[in-house]
């Protein structure tokens, strides 16, 4: 049985992946949750391996061995359930941010003389398709630019300016261009936000809380973000939506703490009379 602690040291070394694994951002909680059970079956294995022998143990040893295992594999389970809650949790705080944004796409089309609310399209899930969504959402600087085609960043450029020089039009137009030309373009969401200032200052206002809306939703945990649920949130309690308004620029502060949206948005629950 000299080989018994080469096992333990085995299992141990196996036990101590997780927390490795959930470093990796390429693995889901189900990815750690299969591989944890997997482990968990070996460990099974190992038990009825240090179980099936009657052979002597010199100073007890095989008692010490077993202990060790059972600790292992207690502390294995503890960990396998706090997976599987924080699985729960991320999923019920995904559903919960897509239900408000299709509530507030639909009071928005409402709010909009020639919106057509049986077109809606499904609310895009908070986050994509995995459903990973940090509240509250740590914003650190992009380390990297992203990839982009010739010609978009000058065509925000060109909107930007037309903007800050109040043609206000033309910005739209460019903006809108551009985000039909380049679909999916890192600028989504500032491209939206834009727009949304540019239409806030035509007075369309519920066009520019859809165009806020957008932009948070084409990046909830984005740079950009911050600032367009602020905008948002102020623009639905000018719309007259001031429940809808207190609720999401209280968002602000819980989603994105230290941000300098922050700071604005409580200026502005406190114009809306928020409680």
């Amino acid at each position: 049985m000299r080989f018994l602690p080469a096992i333990v040291s085995a299992a141990a070394l196996s036990f101590a992946a997780p927390a490795g694994w959930a470093q990796d951002q390429d693995q889901t909680l189900a990815d750690i949750r299969q591989e944890l059970s997997v482990l968990y079956v070996d460990i099974q294995h190992l038990k009825r391996e240090l179980s099936t022998t009657g052979a002597p143990m010199v100073g007890g040893t095989g008692g010490a061995v077993l202990a060790r295992v059972d600790a292992i594999e207690a502390q294995m389970q503890r960990l396998t359930a706090k997976t599987e809650q924080l699985e729960h949790r991320v999923n019920r705080i995904v559903s919960d941010g897509s239900n408000r944004i299709g509530d507030l796409e639909f009071r928005l089309c409402e709010l909009e003389p020639n919106c057509d609310i049986g077109k809606l399209g499904e609310t895009t899930t908070l986050g994509g398709d995995t459903g990973a969504t940090s509240v509250p959402v740590a914003l650190t600087p992009e380390t990297t630019s992203p990839e982009l085609a010739v010609g978009e960043q000058a065509d925000f450029d060109r909107a930007t300016t037309a903007l800050a020089d109040g043609r206000n039009e033309e910005a739209i137009s460019i903006l809108e261009g551009l985000l039909d030309a380049y679909p999916g373009t890192p600028l989504t969401a500032r491209a939206h936000l834009r727009r949304g200032d540019a239409l806030g200052n035509m007075g369309e206002k519920t066009g520019a809380a859809r165009a806020y809306l957008d932009a948070f939703s084409a990046g909830p945990e984005g740079s950009d973000a911050p600032e367009a649920l602020f905008k948002l949130g102020r623009a639905l309690g000018e719309l007259g939506q001031t429940t809808e308004a207190c609720v999401t620029l209280g968002e602000v502060g819980v989603r994105f703490p230290g941000a300098d949206a922050v700071a604005e948005a409580e200026a502005e629950r406190a114009r809306f009379a928020c409680q």
